[in-house]
């Protein structure tokens, strides 16, 4: 059983470089118009949440979906503080590899963001043929594998929120 990718697209982007778009044009995800749409018990990520994605939100995942909120970054903080419904999650510490935020921490793509918490839930496979509609996608893992393996391993948000600690003092040494 793989979860239900669910995307809520704003429209504030390229149509031409949305990822989100694309992963629905390759039946990969399934384009949500309004909020309301978001299943209630639904795992939304969110970067300004305070708790971290983990393994413990895997059964959440597949009863209700994975839903990403796909917006631009110059707006997103309007739309990530209006979201409140599912559980909110925060991606911990990884780096873009698209190429619009070429290794920028946590400007992650919306297929990026999707694929990270697929991996990190333990659905590996998912998460690399998400990657594998975009010629810069197998890159994003690559770039990334060694934290994204140590987050599948954490058992719960304090583990990941532990590791990714690690991680990040690690970038500033």
């Amino acid at each position: 059983m793989q979860p239900r990718v669910l995307i809520y697209h704003a429209q504030q982007c390229d149509p031409k470089k949305c990822t989100g778009i694309r992963l629905s044009r390759m039946k990969k995800g399934k384009i949500l118009k309004t909020m309301k749409q978001i299943p209630p018990r639904a795992v939304v990520l969110n970067p300004v949440s305070e708790i971290a994605f983990s393994k413990a939100d895997k059964d959440d995942l597949l009863k209700s979906g994975l839903v990403a909120l796909d917006c631009s970054w110059k707006q997103a903080e309007a739309i990530f503080a209006n979201s409140r419904l599912g559980s909110q999650r925060a991606l911990p510490y990884l780096l873009a590899a698209n190429p619009i935020n070429t290794y920028k921490p946590i400007k992650l793509s919306t297929a990026e963001a999707v694929a990270a918490a697929l991996y990190i839930a333990g659905f590996k496979e998912q998460a690399e043929d998400t990657m594998s509609v975009f010629k810069w996608g197998p890159s994003f893992i690559t770039l990334n594998q060694e934290p994204l393996d140590a987050y599948a391993e954490c058992s719960t948000s304090t583990e990941i929120v532990q590791v990714q600690k690690e991680f990040m003092d690690a970038q500033t040494r």
